[in-house]
Parts: structure tokens; sequence; C-alpha cells
């Protein structure tokens, strides 16, 4: 069938107007759509509406290895060039909001290329973008061009105007970004003469804008359409397109978006919304050819046709056991690169799997131990993909200095993908930190040693057996039960072994307290019964529905609860028995183009007696290494000694950070160049038989170049009894 089609010419014209500094007429479309913006808001504060979508990605030359690894690429999947989709799906789902309430979606159908029991990750509450609203949430908050604020991130200028089929006057604007790196786009709206609403917007924003490092830019293209009865725009097509380039890997992609049979007026009461906000019917991904053809309303390409068939036709190859085992049979030889990466050998089959980790990657040393090496193995079986699944490990720690194997074995369940019961029993001989945190990594504290003779890490000996039984009881409510038992030894220095041979310094002893007593420890040599309960309470707690699965979102209108209580019984000095609670709040609070305010709150006390195991302490996560490699900001200190304020009795600690994003550096001349963020911080601990600590900071995050961004500054000062004190911390995330 040939049809030809020729599409009708729109014109755009700009009659002659007058510019002056005073008078822009962009300017007064623009506060006019500004006054307008929430009444506008407000007419669709309750709707229904179905909704399709399909999204795209496609990759252009992929990499023959990565980081020494080769990319493995099923026959089929891409070209010769290493080219093509690498996913293509499409979502039906019927919507319905009633503000305040959260976008409610009920997702009808589901379809992924090459995955016929695939669930597509496209749906209406991750393209929900009304620029009505102040920012709308692209990974961060996005200034709209008719925020209330909006001039002190943008010029505008008329480009023209034309009419609708109804005969409204739109407007053409170009949108301009006063300062590049600010959080904000680039490109057109269009507004609707004297009802001053959104006609369409053609907007683009650049991926380090908006912290999506890997992403070059970013399009997002609106189409509204006019509601006569209710004397309302909505939007009825929207496309969000991006290309990205990351390590070697570049690619471009799509989600396109329809929306159809709108109700402005459905009558929808609260009752009529829950927790849930998103759930998949159990036959979603079961739709016929014929199912899909007819609800349709963005067709498919030429590409995407044959990118289903190709696909369709693999994965029925690629599900045989005389596939599966082919392959397998070439991914399990053993190449010397295991020697550095492990091994895995794979039965994808009956969907098992065996992993070995390379000795090389748990190659540490401390001055207990000396030089040892961890050597990890694992055994998992996929009953239900990871819905139901358990594993058996276990983890080898050698010491070459004491000749010592210290093993530990466990095992895994987990009975569900729901409530995501899991229950665990390990049982071994580990060597510990006294705080259980581990707040300082085996690279760091090897580097310390090694390098500057500083051996932070103090360790201890645990022989024991312990199991622990984890679940979503119900939603918003997480427990956890363990209970264990423990044989606690002293270890002691085994070397001086450095290289810093010039160096006047010596290793302290292993004792935190006594950092000068090489022959004394922090506890006599005990065993003891500890059990306890864990929680986490999340209010108001949202989540998604899939077929024998759910997934809970976060939600930064309310704080998050977390409490502990663990008991220790009938050790053998029975001084170190000790009942230790602890509560804490912990939230993260948006400000739109003001940055983002975290905190984190918590305290504890210890009941009948104080004379707990130094391991059993309420530890502090200090820092003497200057170095941040966790990201953990919220959960430790910047210059603080790991144990100088451990307690065993009533205690508080706090931590607040606000990260400015651009709002203040992004204003001042040649530094907002540099797209950096500022950050504040106040961390403190309050003791009851201690002197209070604090610490005041001011980082500088987002430092490096390009797309390449991995590095946090903070100097601090700290105060504790009457002392100063200042550090650097030099944070780096990967």
């Amino acid at each position: 069938v040939i049809v030809d089609i020729v599409l009708e010419t729109e014109e755009i014209a700009l009659n002659e107007v007058v510019v002056s500094s005073q008078d822009n007429p962009a300017n007064k479309i623009i506060r006019a759509a500004i006054s307008k913006r929430k009444e506008h808001l407000s007419k669709l504060d309750s709707y229904t509406a179905d909704f399709y979508s399909k999204g795209i990605i496609r990759i252009n030359n992929l990499p023959e290895k990565f980081l020494g690894q080769e990319i493995e690429v099923s026959e089929g999947v891409l070209d010769s060039t290493r080219s093509g989709i690498i996913y293509l799906s499409e979502t039906v789902s019927k919507i319905k909001y009633l503000k305040p309430e959260p976008l409610y979606e009920n997702i009808i159908a589901s379809k992924v290329s090459g995955d016929s029991n695939g669930f597509s990750f496209n749906s209406a509450s991750d393209v929900n973008f009304s620029l009505y609203n102040n920012t709308i949430e692209i990974n961060n908050p996005l200034i709209s061009p008719i925020a209330d604020y909006a001039f002190n991130y943008y010029r505008y200028k008329l480009e023209g105007v034309f009419y609708d089929d109804y005969g409204h006057l739109i407007n053409k604007i170009a949108v301009l970004p006063k300062r590049e790196n600010d959080a904000v786009f680039k490109g057109y709206i269009y507004i609707v003469e004297d009802q001053w609403s959104i006609f369409g917007v053609e907007l683009d924003v650049k991926g380090n804008q908006i912290d999506i490092i890997a992403a070059d830019l970013i399009t997002i293209t609106q189409h509204h359409n006019y509601n006569q009865d209710t004397n309302t725009w909505v939007i009825f097509s929207q496309r969000i397109n991006f290309e990205y380039d990351f390590l070697g890997f570049k690619g471009d992609g799509s989600f396109v978006a329809g929306f159809t049979n709108y109700n402005l007026t459905p009558n929808l009461k609260r009752s009529d919304f829950s927790r849930e906000i998103l759930a998949f019917e159990n036959d979603a991904n079961t739709k016929t050819e014929g199912y899909w053809d007819s609800v349709r309303n963005i067709p498919l390409t030429q590409e995407e046709i044959l990118d289903y068939q190709r696909k369709d036709s693999i994965q029925t190859v690629q599900e045989s056991k005389t596939y599966l085992d082919s392959v397998d049979i070439e991914k399990n030889k053993f190449k010397l690169s295991a020697l550095i990466t492990g091994y895995s050998h794979d039965n994808s089959y009956e969907k098992k799997s065996i992993t070995i980790s390379s000795p090389l990657q748990g190659f540490n040393f401390n001055t207990v131990q000396g030089f040892n090496s961890n050597l990890n193995l694992n055994f998992l079986k996929k009953i239900d993909d990871y819905r139901n699944y358990y594993n058996v490990y276990s983890e080898l720690n050698y010491s070459f200095k004491t000749k010592r194997l210290r093993p530990i074995f466990g095992v895994n369940y987990k009975f569900n993908n729901i409530d995501d019961a899991t229950l665990r029993l390990n049982f071994g001989n580990s060597v510990e930190q006294f705080n259980s945190q581990n707040p300082i990594s085996k690279l760091v504290n090897s580097a310390s040693s090694l390098f500057f003779m500083d051996n932070y890490v103090k360790l201890y000996e645990k022989r024991f057996i312990e199991t622990q039984f984890s679940k979503e009881l119900f939603n918003g409510l997480r427990m956890s039960f363990f209970g264990s038992y423990e044989q606690r030894l002293a270890l002691f220095n085994s070397t001086d072994y450095s290289w810093d041979d010039n160096s006047s310094k010596r290793y302290t002893s292993n004792n935190p307290l006594q950092p000068l007593a090489f022959r004394s420890s922090a506890f006599d040599n005990h065993h003891i019964l500890r059990f306890g309960v864990r929680g986490q309470i999340n209010i108001d707690q949202k989540y998604t529905s899939y077929p024998n699965s759910k997934y809970n979102l976060p939600n930064n209108d309310y704080p998050t609860l977390r409490f502990s209580y663990i008991q220790g019984i009938g050790a053998t000095n029975k001084a170190y028995n000790f009942q230790h609670l602890n509560l804490g709040l912990a939230q993260s609070i948006g400000f739109e183009n003001k940055g983002r305010l975290r905190y984190n709150i918590s305290g504890g006390t210890f009941f009948k007696n104080h004379t707990a195991a130094f391991m059993d302490y309420k530890h502090f996560n200090g820092n003497q290494t200057h170095i941040n490699l966790g990201g953990n900001y919220m959960n430790s200190f910047k210059n603080l000694e790991y144990y100088r304020l451990s307690t065993n009795t009533t205690y508080g600690e706090y931590h607040i950070e606000h990260d400015f994003k651009g709002y203040v550096l992004g204003q001042l001349p040649l530094i907002k160049a540099l797209n950096l963020n500022l950050i504040i911080g106040s961390h403190g601990v309050i003791g009851k038989h201690q002197k209070t600590y604090q610490e005041y900071s001011l980082g500088i995050d987002n430092i490096g170049w390009g797309k390449y961004r991995f590095l946090r500054v903070d100097y601090t000062q700290s105060y504790h009894g009457g002392k100063l004190g200042n550090a650097l911390l030099f944070g780096i995330s990967l």
C-alpha cells in the first residue's frame, strides 16, 4: 500500500515589534503565564486517562572489552558493528489522580522485546512532568520556565505567533538560561494568548546539569490538547529523547507517551487510593499481537518491528537446554584473567551458579595479621529468579604472618519477593573491628599502615554461630530478629612491617583504649549469648506491585524511624551482660531550587549496668585518614578519632547537611562555570559522662572535569573539651 502524505504548512509570523529594556513582549507573556500557573495546575487536581508508552534504547559500536573484561553479546541481538536496540518495550495502562495523592497507574499490558516474561519499566509516573509546578524532577529538580522565580534563571525572546485549529493565538517563546550550569532548560515554550496556558514545549537539558553524567543531552517535547468542555489544556503526547556517551558506551533512546480519554470530572475520593501507586495485571505480559495492534496510538517503526520479530525468535532458541548448555561451556572456560577477577561456573538451564573470588581482591595488610587474604565461595540456586532463591557460601581468611586460617560458612534462603522474608544461618571464625560498622576500609587501612605507619584498624577474634530472620511485617514496617553465640578473644600486633623505613613513627597497639599498651587488651576473653531486634518504619510508604513482587518507594515527606534493641546474656564474665536500646530518625528534604537538606539523628542508652565488653559499646564512625571512600557523610564524622567517644552509657548523635547544588556557587562570576556544589554541615555527639563533641564543615562537591566529577572536599572545624581541631577531608565517589 502506497500512501502519499502532504503536511500542511504551519506559518509562524512575527509582526513588527519594538523591544526595549523596559518592555520585552516575551517577558509580559511569561509573567502572565506565571500569574496563571496555580490556576491551571488546580484544573488538573482530579482526572482519569488512558496511557500508552513506548521506550527504546540503542547502542552504537559496543566495545569489545570494558576494564579488561570481554563484553559478550548473544548472537543476533546486535548487528555486525555491535550496534542496535538493547531495550524496547511498550506499556498500556489506566491512570487516575486526585490531589494530593500520588498518581495511580494500573498497567493492563506490558511488552518487552526478547523477554516474554518481562515487565516494562516505562510507566506514567516516570514521565508525569507538569511545567505548571515550580520544578520537575529528573534525578534533580529542574526549574520550570514559568516557575514563580523563573526570571532569576531565564531570559526570554518572542520568536513568533501562529493560530491553532480552534483559533487560539499561540506565542512561540525562546527560553534562554542565564547560567548554563544551573538546573534549567533551554529551548522553546508555547503559550496560549489570553488564557496564558501551555500549548507545548521543546526543551533541552544537559546531563551534567542534573547529575546524570552518562547523558549528553535530554530533550522533552510536550503537546497539549484543548478540552472545550472544561476550558482546559491537557497533555496528549510527550516525548523524551536522550543521547549518552560514557566510558566508551555511546547511544541514544527515547520514551514516547500518549494520553487519551481524559475525564477531568471523575468524582474520585480519597478512599479510591491506597499506598499502592502502580500495579501490573497478572496477565499483563501475555497479550496477543492482535491486542497490541488495536491499542497502539503510536505506530511501531520498521526498526522496532524487526527487533520484536528477531528477539522473539532468539528468545525461543536461547531458552532451550541445548543453547544454554553450549553458552555455559564457552563461558565456563577458565581464563587467566580469573586470577584477578574471580571465576564463575554457571548451569543456566537449572539456574545454578558457583562463584569463586580472586584472592587478590581480598588481599590486605594489618598489624595483627600482617598480609592476609580472603577467598569467597558461593553457590546460588534460583528457584524463581531472584524472587525465591538460596545460596550457600564460605569466606576463608588466611594470615601469611601468623599462618592462621579462619573460615566462615553460611546459608541464606529468600522465601519470596513480596515481604522479602529471608533466613540466614552462619558460623565460623573471623577477625572483626571493634566497631561492627567497619568505619575503616581494608584498603585505606592497608595504605595508611604501610605508607605512614598509622594502623587505625583495631581487631579482635570472634568464634560464633548466628541466625537472622527478616521480613516486612506490613507495609512500612520491616523487622529483623537475630541471635548468636560468640566467643571473643583478644588479639595483639604480630608485625611492625612498613614501607616507611625513614619514619621515626611506630605502630600503636591493638588496644584502642591504650595505644601504647602492647600486651594488654580492651576486654577479657569471654563467651556470650546475644539476641535482639532491629526495625525500620517508613511512614506513608508507597509501593509498586508486580506479579509475585512488591517494591517499596521512599517517601521524603516523612522521616524514617529506625530502632534496635540488643541484649547480651550468659556471659562468662557476668559484668559483660548488657541491654542496649537505640532510636533514630533520618530524612531528605528538597527545597526546589535551593538544594536539599538531609539529617540523621539518633540516641540510645545502656540499661542496668555500664560494664559491657568494649565491642558492645556504642561506637561513633570517626575518620583519621582524611579520606572518605564510602560516601557515608550522614553516618560519620570528619575529624573524630575512631574510638575516642565510645560509650556504654546514654548518648546522642546528629548529622545535618544541606547541599545547595548550584544555588550559591552558580551565582558567582567565573566560579559558576565550574559547576560546583556548596555543602554545609553540622555533626555532633552528646554523652552523659563526656563533653559534647561538635563539627562544622564547609564542602565543595562535583569537582572534576567534563563528565568525570567524583571528588568532594570538606574543610572541618571540630570542638571538644575546649580544644579546637581542623581537617581537610577528601571524598572520592566512583
